[in-house]
């Protein structure tokens, strides 16, 4: 059977707070977000896996303070000066460092201090987890308010499987939810990907985005 080619189109996550179902395995992280501009330090250091949310609650808290994303690897210390300018700061998926980088990130913290800016810091891991060489600046992260993203319930995993078909527009049988919520790897990105899976498939066959289809599609991954 000759397959249709599956054009890519856009499709635009919503990243609203009221997009963001919140569940126990990421209420602490919300309601943190949700409590600025009065957090207890300057800095909030948010961790969890791949998927996980972290990028959304970023794009939260970026509505809420209008605040600049930077890249962590290309601190420098020079540029320290003007990041102090800004209101609020966003620095995600921090890895490893560089010296310099750890030199103005800990100068950057102690400028937001005394300045009374703030910085959201995320991360796949925590803080604790994070190889760090100078000793200051590990000091000072791990002295920083916490909260980590863990693996999605039941509920929280079907809703985020809905959000997805939302977010793409894509209409489809309210039994396919729970068929995929019990077969797939209890993450965000395992959610992500299946329905990017559908999608395509459906696309290119020209075919319902179904429990039929659905079936298929995990039967061929699993071999």
């Amino acid at each position: 059977m000759t397959r249709q080619l599956a054009f890519e189109l856009a499709h635009r996550p919503a990243l609203g707070r009221e997009d963001f179902l919140v569940a126990p395995s990421n209420e602490a992280a919300v309601a943190q977000i949700d409590a600025w501009p009065d957090w207890p330090a300057s800095a909030f250091w948010l961790s969890g896996p791949a998927g996980s949310g972290k990028t959304h609650l970023a794009e939260v808290w970026n509505q809420m303070s209008g605040a600049r994303f930077v890249e962590a690897d290309v601190l420098r210390l020079h540029g320290v000066e003007n990041l102090l300018k800004e209101r609020a700061l966003i620095m995600e998926n921090i890895g490893s460092l560089d010296d310099e980088a750890e030199r103005a990130l800990f100068h950057l913290l102690n400028g937001l201090r005394e300045e009374g800016g703030s910085l959201l810091l995320t991360a796949r891991q925590p803080v604790g987890h994070m190889r760090v060489r100078l000793p200051d600046l590990a000091s000072r992260l791990r002295a920083l308010p916490h909260a980590e993203l863990g693996a999605p319930d039941d509920a929280l995993l079907s809703g985020v499987l809905v959000k997805l078909f939302d977010d793409r527009q894509l209409q489809v049988p309210e039994a396919l939810i729970p068929y995929l919520a019990s077969r797939i790897e209890r993450s965000v990105a395992a959610a992500r990907d299946i329905v990017d899976g559908l999608d395509k498939a459906s696309l290119s066959g020209k075919r319902p985005v179904n429990v039929k289809l659905a079936s298929e599609i995990l039967k061929d991954r699993t071999g």
